[in-house]
């Protein structure tokens, strides 16, 4: 790759497109009144998928990007339960009859901070309000340094059967640095906690583009966790931005990677893994060949929303707890960022709405080609311009982003079909942005896109 090239769309700050519009174009147009009427009108019989944010973790990790909340103490863990169990009745009262569930998600913070029996319960009382289906999945974000034997028993036995691990880096300097210790005997510990107690597919998250860390340390890394045979990776570019996460502001800039040096380390980390027998998924996942992920992605199903890479199908997710995002037909909603502010809506007896976004016929046209380019690398225009009505001159006639990309061999422009070249998918964000039409409306700072 030309390193003028790499400049030019490696250092833009783009979204991650798991979402379109992404969600600094959420108003507080859309609020809880909103929200609850796009809840009664939940068509009867289709799946949907459910999101719990837990924001609580024991530690920060200054690379951290999330919504969470840093305690010692159990008991506001406890008074979060009480909220969330009363929110999810809030939700279910509002639906016309129970939702069929078919995938459950608890992102955080550290979601296993939670009791093993706050956990069950909590479990059981989703299967009392809602119908999980015969498939429904239950997956779960861990932290492996704090995972307990008893945590691990209550998960397999509450049902979870896929777990992700934080892991990141193995690499002591870079550990410090990112205010972050897990050697590889805790992580091997945890998995196989989980292995034993039923909770059999697991996925690793690891990071590139941390403060000291090296295309040596990132292959390391990569190849000691491939030895541990998780199911799935989802390998993520640190993004940098103190002036929204304070705490990152603890990490010395100049010991952070240029983008020239971040696209090694994408690389090298890419290179490792695949040579350890998985398959690269998209941008930035990885799996074993048999895993329903890779077979997704070789039948043109892959999707993409705020996990990642995904076979999920729903077209309604459900999100609970402080700053979740879910989703309708109509749009996207997010509670309350704020636990105060989240605690006094769900305390009144209130939906946590705090803002959203109402969905245009155009937006549903460009999240979908948003999302193929992300998910196979390749568009066909005019076809999904002709399932929503649209004429895919207006989006490719005077779209200066897309001649560019062409000219600069990012992409293949063949009529109206884009296909982003082999050796440029790095990069296939700067060509989804092409297609973004609030980019540079909002000034918020989004991730490097290399």
């Amino acid at each position: 790759m030309q390193p003028s090239v790499l400049q030019k769309y490696g250092e833009a700050r783009l979204p991650r497109y798991t979402s379109y519009p992404p969600s600094p174009e959420f108003s507080p147009t859309v609020g809880f009144a909103t929200y609850g009427d796009w809840l009664s009108r939940l068509p009867p019989d289709d799946p949907a998928s459910l999101y719990l944010h837990v924001p609580f973790c024991r530690s920060m990790c200054w690379y951290c990007g999330c919504h969470t909340t840093i305690t010692a103490k159990d008991q506001p863990v406890v008074e979060y339960l009480d909220l969330l169990r009363r929110e999810i009745d809030l939700v279910a009262a509002r639906a016309p009859q129970p939702l069929r569930v078919d995938k459950i998600h608890f992102g955080g913070g550290t979601p296993t901070i939670v009791a093993p029996m706050d956990f069950v319960a909590l479990m059981d009382l989703l299967r009392d309000r809602f119908g999980f289906t015969a498939t429904a999945e239950i997956a779960i974000e861990i932290d492996p340094r704090t995972l307990t034997i008893e945590m691990a028993g209550a998960l397999g036995g509450a049902g979870v059967g896929r777990a992700s691990l934080g892991v990141q880096s193995f690499d002591p300097v870079v550990q410090r640095a990112v205010n972050r210790i897990q050697s590889e005997e805790t992580t091997i510990e945890a998995v196989d906690r989980l292995r034993q107690s039923g909770v059999g597919n697991i996925n690793f998250d690891l990071i590139y583009g941390l403060p000291h860390q090296t295309v040596r340390s990132c292959i390391d890394t990569a190849s000691s966790a491939a030895a541990m045979r998780p199911d799935r990776f989802a390998v993520f570019g640190y993004a940098h931005v103190p002036s929204f996460k304070k705490h990152q502001r603890m990490i010395e800039e100049a010991a952070l990677p240029d983008s020239a040096a971040r696209m090694e380390q994408a690389l090298a980390i890419a290179k490792a893994l695949v040579a350890a027998g998985y398959v690269q998924i998209g941008l930035d996942h990885f799996a074993l060949p048999d895993d329903e992920l890779a077979q997704a992605q070789a039948a043109g199903k892959l999707r993409r929303n705020f996990q990642g890479y995904t076979t999920d199908t729903c077209e309604t997710l459900i999100g609970f707890g402080a700053s979740a995002i879910g989703r309708t037909r109509q749009g996207y909603v997010q509670n309350q960022v704020g636990l105060g502010f989240y605690s006094g809506s769900i305390s009144d007896g209130q939906l946590a709405t705090a803002r959203g976004y109402r969905l245009t016929a155009e937006d549903r046209l460009r999240a979908e080609i948003i999302e193929r380019l992300m998910c196979d690398f390749e568009v066909d225009v005019p076809a999904a311009c002709a399932r929503h009505g649209f004429d895919a001159a207006e989006l490719i006639t005077g779209n200066q982003k897309l001649r560019e990309l062409a000219e600069d061999g990012v992409i293949d422009l063949v009529g109206a079909v884009i296909r982003v070249r082999r050796d440029h998918r790095f990069l296939v964000r700067a060509a989804a942005a092409a297609f973004d039409a609030y980019l540079y409306k909002s000034g918020r700072s989004h991730s490097q896109a290399a």
